[in-house]
C-alpha cells in the first residue's frame, strides 16, 4: 500500500553533520504528517521532529537542542532531517513515520520505515 524509505544514515564524528531523507510512496490520497523518531540501544523510541503537510514543524527540544532542522522538498515528496553538531548521544536508529490517507480505503493510517542507523563517534 504505502512504502516509507529512509536513507542518509552513517558514521560521523562528534560535531559533524548528517542529512536524513524520508520518502513515502504508494497509495497515498492525502499526505498529513511526517515524523522522525529515534531509538538508541536499550532505550525506548522517542520523537525527534515532525512536519505537517501544511508546513508546521515541531521539535522535541530536549532531543534536538536547536541542532536539527526538518524540511520538505515538495518536488519529490521527500522530507529531510538535517542534523548538525552531532553528539555520541545521538547514536540511534532513526525512523520515519508517515501519516497519510490511503487512497484505496480513504482512511488515515500510519506507516513506518525500516530505519537508518546513525553512529556518532567521540
Amino acid at each position: 500500500q504505502v512504502q516509507v524509505v529512509e536513507s542518509g544514515g552513517g558514521l560521523v564524528q562528534a560535531g559533524g553533520s548528517l542529512r536524513l531523507s524520508c520518502t513515502a510512496s504508494g497509495s497515498i490520497y492525502i499526505r498529513d504528517i511526517i515524523e522522525w523518531y529515534r531509538q538508541a540501544p536499550r532505550k525506548p523510541r522517542e520523537l525527534v521532529a515532525s512536519l505537517t503537510e501544511g508546513g508546521r514543524a515541531t521539535y522535541a527540544d530536549s532531543v534536538v537542542k536547536g541542532r536539527f532542522i526538518i524540511s520538505r522538498d515538495g518536488a519529490n515528496d521527500t522530507v529531510y532531517l538535517q542534523m548538525s553538531s552531532l553528539e555520541p548521544e545521538d547514536t540511534a536508529v532513526y525512523y520515519c513515520k508517515a501519516g497519510v490517507v490511503v487512497s484505496t480505503i480513504f482512511q488515515y493510517r500510519e506507516f513506518w520505515g525500516q530505519g537508518t542507523l546513525v553512529t556518532v563517534s567521540s
